[in-house]
């Protein structure tokens, strides 16, 4: 079986929330970032890069990061694609990349083990929750094989990601309902603090 790395990006400097970085965010007694990353490892990640840029300083000394492993991202004003790639050029040769963002603090381990399980070789694995009419929507977090997920860094520009190499090729997708565990939402403005605030979302028997 192939592990899977964590790529955790945390870069971003919250500006439309207006509360500073979003990784910094105190979230059940610790920090939003913080949570993120074990939520990753209980889910079954075997490590994790947490990639930062504005607040990095303050994230760096956080003690729920001390194991993992800390990418800085000195351009992170330019937008996610810098961090995406600096991520996959940090994860372990031969592993799966599991990009995760730290503004989805309703996440679950249950979520991310789900994904890990499910993972083919030589295929993409995104978390899909519900849309209008019973659809699923691709969402985060979002599993890359080795080889695919080189090639989306080398597409990844400004503030898109892997959004280009994935709407290039949605035959290697493959989409896992976790609409049970959580709705892809994530902290974005003042309106969504409430996102803070919710319990995990139980899984229905």
């Amino acid at each position: 079986m192939v592990n899977t790395t964590a790529v955790l990006l945390a870069a971003g400097a919250g500006t439309r929330l207006g509360r500073g970085p979003k990784a910094l965010l105190p979230f059940r007694g610790a920090t939003l970032v913080e949570h993120a990353a074990a939520v990753l490892r209980d889910g079954g990640c075997t490590d994790v890069v947490v990639v930062l840029g504005a607040g990095s300083a303050a994230a760096a000394v956080l003690p729920g990061l001390a194991g993992c492993r800390l990418v800085s991202n000195e351009g992170w004003a330019s937008g996610m694609g810098g961090s995406f790639r600096l991520g996959v050029a940090a994860t372990a040769p031969g592993n799966n990349t599991l990009i995760a963002l730290v503004d989805q603090p309703g996440v679950t381990a249950g979520l991310v083990n789900r994904l890990i399980a499910t993972h083919r070789p030589g295929r993409v694995t995104a978390a899909g929750y519900g849309g209008e009419g019973g659809t699923l929507l691709r969402g985060h977090p979002i599993i890359f094989s080795p080889e695919l997920a080189e090639q989306a860094a080398a597409t990844s520009t400004g503030d898109a990601g892997a959004r280009q190499f994935l709407r290039e090729h949605p035959e290697l997708i493959d989409l896992v309902d976790c609409s049970d565990l959580f709705d892809g939402a994530d902290l974005d403005t003042e309106a969504d603090l409430h996102l803070m605030e919710r319990p995990p979302k139980q899984r229905k028997s």
